[in-house]
């Protein structure tokens, strides 16, 4: 499915950008902020963030600032190895997600209605800001 970008966001962006949070030694969280300059209009809601193969709907943290949280998990499965494949038997095959958009590791795409319609933003060179 060919999605149709904006070219531009009807708002004004200050920023966007993402932060990784390590849970455990299994998982790490990425956060994934955007910072309006003004309120978001009452006819724009946010909906979903497309990131590094995942998609997360996206909450406000206050009228200006916004956040999409993606959970990516370290754990592999044991993978039984043998000269006699029936003993192979129990083994998983990966699961390979295949994103709704192309994009690089660099890139996301914001969902958002505007007047009820379904429209997508593209955004590039975002950066990770280290936690302080």
């Amino acid at each position: 499915m060919k999605q149709e970008f904006q070219t531009e966001f009807p708002q004004e962006i200050e920023s966007f950008f993402y932060q990784k949070i390590k849970k455990g030694t299994q998982s790490i969280v990425i956060n994934f902020y955007i910072e309006f300059k003004k309120p978001l209009a009452a006819n724009i809601k946010l909906e979903k963030i497309y990131f590094h193969n995942q998609e997360s709907p996206v909450q406000e943290i206050t009228p200006k600032d916004f956040k999409s949280s993606f959970l990516q998990s370290n754990k592999k499965e044991d993978l039984i190895m043998d000269k006699n494949p029936a003993k192979e038997y129990g083994n998983k095959a990966p699961v390979v997600q295949k994103s709704k958009f192309d994009l690089k590791s660099n890139e996301a795409v914001l969902e958002y209605t505007k007047d009820g319609k379904t429209l997508f933003y593209k955004i590039a060179n975002v950066l990770e800001k280290p936690l302080r």
